[in-house]
């Protein structure tokens, strides 16, 4: 095993990095998954119960004994039940009063449908929405807390008005705010500043930051992380905040595409690029890692990295939280085959179609440990912040990785 895959094992079968764990409990936890992120949802019931077991036979917690703190299983069972009109509704199969409510929904899973006249629909990122608020309103009144954990922000892209047109966003957050929610998780979203629109409610952002670099890093042992070895590179102006963090806390130089677009003119929803430049230091002979929030068609990172490529870039890592692959992976397979990428890497907080998951060169990236860390910190109110924002935890690693390669 390489030095950087043992310090990476270590961090990972280490203690918790907060210090809530010794809080009291707000409530009983309780866990609803109501779109098809059932599995997804039941490996985070399973990790924190295994962590909640190891306080108990350590006698590490003096609220080990609570009410409902040590469950075999703290995932709540829901229904939904739809009518031959595509009409639904919310049953619960178990008492919530008093718990802790945990939404984890998945609002871009779509391979699941029901019925509507007759006629097989496939569930949208709408009807999980509603789905959502059916189960706030079966569970309010009755929870002592509700707290919602939306990986992809429905309607996260539809946060400004650029003529004549909805404010989607905004209202559905302000929607969540109406329906009594106390907190909403959201994984590196487009545009944090959509927070804004509903300033009471508590709303976190944690970066999966830590798991990516992580992972690229356990799946290429060889990778040379420094500034003479490799670069970080944004595919355009909108994500620069994003690669900034990533090479602020790897150490890299910044590389950032400019990409000038006709707004006069829209075609599927986008605006044709009418011209493409380069901002930043030579790539030759360099590892590229590019980031963006999410891989929708794969047009503009493969685009990005063709350029790179051509430029004298070596190995090119493609690395984003969510991959919607929207038009399938064959884009991505091309520049592949083409030796212009080597590696993507996302998440598992999504849906994931079966072809990206049985793809050689993707790297799903595990978050479940994390969405179970949260989940435990939130149920005593303790601070995030440090698990919010991973910079220190991302230094420390590389640091740590610098120190045992030159005594090597």
């Amino acid at each position: 095993m390489s030095t950087s895959s043992r310090y990476l094992e270590s961090k990972e079968n280490s203690g918790p990095d907060f210090e809530g764990y010794l809080l009291e409990p707000f409530g009983p936890i309780g866990i609803i998954a109501h779109t098809s992120n059932l599995e997804f949802v039941q490996q985070v019931n399973n990790i924190l119960r295994e962590k909640r077991l190891i306080r108990q036979r350590d006698n590490s917690n003096p609220y080990v004994n609570s009410v409902g703190y040590i469950r075999d299983d703290y995932m709540i069972q829901t229904e939904i039940v739809r009518f031959a009109t595509g009409e639904g509704k919310v049953s619960l199969g178990q008492t919530v009063r008093g718990h802790d409510i945990f939404i984890i929904t998945d609002v871009l899973s779509h391979q699941t449908s029901f019925s509507i006249f007759g006629e097989e629909h496939w569930s949208s990122p709408d009807d999980h929405f509603r789905d959502l608020l059916r189960i706030i309103m079966a569970v309010s009144g009755k929870a002592r807390r509700v707290n919602i954990i939306m990986p992809f922000l429905y309607e996260g892209r539809q946060d400004v008005r650029e003529s004549r047109e909805s404010l989607d966003c905004a209202s559905m957050l302000q929607q969540l705010y109406h329906h009594g929610i106390s907190n909403l998780i959201v994984f590196d979203p487009h545009d944090g500043r959509v927070a804004n629109a509903v300033p009471l409610l508590g709303i976190e952002t944690p970066k999966s930051a830590y798991k990516i670099i992580s992972s690229l890093i356990g799946r290429n042992n060889r990778l040379r992380i420094n500034k003479k070895s490799m670069m970080v590179v944004s595919p355009d102006e909108t994500g620069v905040s994003r690669a900034v963090f990533y090479s602020s806390v790897m150490g890299l130089p910044l590389g950032i595409f400019y990409r000038r677009k006709d707004y006069s003119v829209n075609i599927n929803g986008e605006h044709p690029v009418k011209e493409i430049r380069f901002l930043g230091e030579s790539c030759v002979g360099k590892d590229i890692l590019i980031v963006d929030d999410m891989i929708n068609s794969g047009r503009t990172m493969t685009e990005t990295a063709d350029i790179m490529k051509q430029n004298g870039a070596r190995d090119i890592y493609c690395a984003a939280p969510f991959g919607l692959f929207t038009n399938g992976i064959g884009r991505m397979q091309e520049y592949v085959d083409r030796g212009i990428i080597k590696q993507v890497l996302c998440t598992n907080l999504i849906y994931r179609i079966p072809e990206l998951l049985a793809a050689p060169w993707y790297v799903d990236v595990n978050m479940t440990p994390f969405v179970a860390r949260l989940i435990d910190a939130l149920n005593v109110d303790e601070s995030i912040g440090r698990l919010v924002n991973p910079g220190y935890k991302i230094s420390d690693m590389l640091g740590q990785m610098r120190i045992d390669e030159l005594l090597e």
